[in-house]
């Protein structure tokens, strides 16, 4: 395969802090806006845009609720995002290991 991958690797998830938050919802399913922060050790700011893009890719789903009269915002990868990530594995895989 080699080179005629690029075009299978997905530019919404090839970002580094895009690539770490599918990474982590990966094995996590559901996470929450204050852990991911600390996990990657993102702005509040530039975690919210990150989040963003992947939510319109759907990606993402994004619950914002209320707990303690605090709010919370719950992050979870959809079956499209975990489909597209393994896809994304699957294009980096065969560029660097030269699968067939």
């Amino acid at each position: 395969m080699g080179l005629a991958d690029l075009g299978r690797i997905d530019e919404v998830i090839h970002g580094r802090m895009r690539l770490g938050i599918m990474v982590y919802l990966s094995d996590a399913d559901t996470a929450d806006f204050t852990e991911l922060k600390t996990v990657l050790e993102a702005t509040q700011g530039n975690l919210s845009v990150h989040l963003k893009k992947l939510e319109e890719a759907g990606f993402v789903a994004i619950d914002k609720s209320f707990k303690d009269n605090k709010p919370l915002t719950r992050v979870s990868i959809t079956r499209d995002g975990r489909r597209a990530f393994s896809a994304y594995l699957d294009a980096i895989g065969s560029l660097i290991g030269g699968k067939d």
